[in-house]
């Protein structure tokens, strides 16, 4: 007693501790058991170091928040995370170029980069004329500082964005101020764009040798490696296979369902134990309170829109169309459901489709302030467009395009299909009155309006008794003991995951090369529990797990692990392959064909000599070869009627003949061109030099640990 007197006591401090320790497991995500291990996480904890520079995890949590309060519920958690992420770093490696150049930003800065940008465009720091106010928008940041500190503090960090945004814009542009192009190198890329080559060309595909003939050792490829290190470079990473148990229903859970809601349909009698006596149950056929009867039975309330044939099921559209008053079409199945449906209501021609022209006038519901005619001319206006709309030959949407003031004026002042009460009285009668075709002009409080009745469709209502087919909890049982059987089968023999579930017919899928931040797998989506464990230092090659996922069980095995670095003989085996057997066969092919003319070698090698026409280095695509770079890099430094040497190409080995060229147009100035290619390179600066600044970064990411 006096241990529960203590307790309560300390309630306040109790929850306090709870709520601390709940708060503290949202923000962190998945506790991994390197986390347990640690005794959670120590003070001054980093996310990640970028050049000697510590990222905390708190500060870095805190930034997390207020992007995730900005963004809702649009993007997922790791992708919030990732965002972040690469901000802190662009801000940090950017920041020590700013540093290192005395790069600052005054207020005034701030203020004028503020009104060229989307943040002049937020009402609340502009004026009565729609225009951005440098002192209304300091009024409302001051009070949002004393009236709404949340608003606030995401302005602040805010505020730290824009002033980066525009040393950054500072910054770049300071590069791009030595980006230039001289005449010179704008004729030469008009020339490489515009001087043409005609060619006579064999080729020796590679494909005319077997892979089979070429033997590549496994020290090759580590050699080869080795030489190109910076190309087999990789990420840590983890390969898995796993069987997915997907919690849906079964035959039996199908049929169920559907004879359920046959059973709906019909009248029942039960006992009424209070009345001493059989009473009629009304069923879906019959029943006199449809609204009633579908929220005790369906899944589905009654819908008592009226609805045209594009917004019925496609697939049952025509049938249930064809009902009449009364009459009852299904079960049928739609969207994972088996529904009966029973037309209720049906209003012929229900649905109008309409164009319009709206002449507004000064005065006028809704007229724009720079609307200045009179309601009189508005009027002679629209007779005069009336008259107009009523020739043979001309095109309404463009005569509303070009006139009407209203809103769809955009859309050739066509207004959609809308029924009966939903436009005013005076434009709603000319619509539904009229036929097809008809145009005419009504007055409005709005002005006046020059319509056509483009379309008519009639439209339905319809009760729907709706199921979900979905599995039940006998199904859901037997799936777990299925999920659970199989793990623990596997766990025995680790090197028979894909025997036994051959033998048991589950589908055994892979996923390779998975990354430390990974969230979403091909096959089960969003899992990144799964992930973690892959690359927890205590899963091991051949560890198996089950794990809860969507709508189901996945039973994961991890089957592969690469270290950070250069990829080992074996996994860069596919993309070196290849390469090293090319090189093969081009020196065969060399070695076999050196010194013959261009028709030797197409005798000797069964293939033709074929022609090319029209070919410039800035489109290096050679009919019948593909892409050939080398050997159109080589043509354009030919002349004409020289022969070259073999040529080693992207499919083959070639030999061309430079048959004719045809040089580019001289012009009398090139200014143009080497603004082009100017602008072209000042367009890559901003990716170019950021890129190059993260490369040559020392970048340390520790979000693994904490996500």
């Amino acid at each position: 007693m006096a241990v529960l007197e203590n307790i309560r006591k300390r309630t306040t401090v109790l929850i306090l501790i709870i709520g601390l320790a709940l708060f503290a497991f949202v923000i962190s995500g998945v506790f991994t058991s390197d986390n347990f291990a640690a005794g959670g996480e120590k003070l001054g904890a980093a996310v990640g170091e970028i050049n000697g520079e510590e990222i905390p995890i708190t500060e870095f949590r805190r930034k997390l928040e207020t992007i995730s309060r900005q963004m809702g519920p649009t993007m997922s958690s790791m992708q919030l995370m990732n965002q972040v992420w690469d901000r802190e770093v662009r801000t940090t490696i950017l920041s020590e170029q700013f540093e290192e150049l005395g790069i600052g930003i005054g207020q005034d800065e701030i203020i004028d980069f503020l009104r060229t940008t989307g943040y002049a465009e937020n009402p609340e720091f502009q004026n009565s004329n729609g225009v951005f106010d440098p002192n209304i928008f300091k009024q409302t940041v001051a009070d949002w500082k004393v009236n709404n500190p949340l608003q606030y503090d995401a302005w602040l960090q805010t505020e730290q964005e824009i002033i980066q945004m525009a040393k950054e814009e500072t910054y770049f542009n300071l590069v791009k101020a030595g980006v230039g192009a001289t005449l010179k190198e704008g004729e030469l890329d008009y020339k490489l764009a515009n001087e043409k080559m005609d060619i006579k060309y064999v080729r020796v595909p590679f494909s005319s040798i077997p892979d089979s003939t070429i033997t590549v050792t496994k020290s090759e490829i580590s050699a080869y490696v080795n030489d190109h290190k910076d190309q087999f470079k990789q990420e840590a990473a983890r390969d898995i296979q796993f069987v997915l148990f997907e919690e849906k229903p079964s035959d039996e859970d199908d049929a169920a369902i559907k004879a359920a809601l046959m059973a709906l349909l019909d009248n029942t009698v039960e006992y009424n134990a209070q009345t001493d006596r059989n009473d009629t149950v009304f069923g879906f056929r019959e029943t006199q309170d449809m609204a009633a009867f579908l929220d005790r039975h369906s899944d589905t309330k009654l819908d008592t829109l009226y609805k045209a044939k594009k917004n019925l099921p496609a697939s049952v559209a025509d049938s249930l169309m064809a009902l009449q008053v009364g009459e009852i079409y299904g079960p049928y199945k739609d969207g994972g459901a088996y529904k009966i449906s029973k037309m209720m209501g049906r209003r012929p021609n229900g649905s109008v489709k309409a164009s319009h022209i709206l002449l507004a006038y000064e005065g006028a519901m809704r007229a724009n302030p720079e609307v200045t005619r009179t309601k009189e001319e508005a009027e002679a206006k629209a007779k005069e467009l009336l008259a107009e709309a009523k020739k043979p030959n001309t095109v309404f949407a463009t005569l509303a395009r070009d006139n009407s003031d209203g809103p769809s004026a955009p859309n050739g002042g066509d207004l959609g299909y809308f029924q009966r009460g939903v436009m005013v009285p005076e434009f709603n009668d000319f619509a539904f009155d009229n036929p097809v075709g008809e145009v005419g002009m009504v007055e409005t409080d709005f002005g006046f309006h020059v319509i056509k009745v483009d379309d008519k469709e009639d439209v339905v209502q319809l009760a729907t008794l709706s199921r979900e087919i979905e599995a039940s909890e006998e199904t859901i049982n037997t799936l777990f003991t299925n999920a659970t059987k199989f793990e623990m089968e596997t766990i025995e023999d680790n090197a028979a995951f894909s025997d036994i579930a051959k033998k048991s017919d589950y589908l055994v899928r892979p996923v390779n090369k998975i990354k430390a931040l990974d969230e979403n797998l091909p096959g089960l989506s969003a899992q990144r529990s799964i992930v973690q464990w892959a690359f927890n230092k205590d899963t091991e090659v051949g560890d198996i797990k089950r794990f809860d996922v969507n709508d189901g069980y996945a039973v994961v095995q991890l089957t592969g692990s690469y270290k950070e670095g250069v990829m080992s003989a074996e996994d860069a085996s596919a993309t070196v392959l290849p390469i090293i057997r090319k090189e093969r066969k081009a020196a065969q092919i060399i070695g076999a064909n050196k010194g013959k003319t261009m028709d030797a070698i197409a005798q000797d090698n069964s293939v033709t000599v074929s022609t090319a026409s029209a070919l410039t280095v800035k489109s290096p695509t050679i009919p019948g070869a593909g892409s050939e770079p080398a050997v159109v890099g080589t043509a354009y430094g030919m002349q004409e009627g020289e022969v070259s040497e073999l040529i080693e190409g992207n499919t083959g080995v070639f030999k061309i003949e430079i048959v004719k060229r045809t040089p580019a147009t001289p012009l009398d100035n090139y200014s143009t061109f080497a603004n082009t290619v100017k602008t072209n390179a000042a367009n890559r600066v901003n990716s170019d030099v950021y890129n190059a600044l993260k490369e040559s970064s020392e970048i340390e990411d520790k979000r693994a640990v904490f996500y």
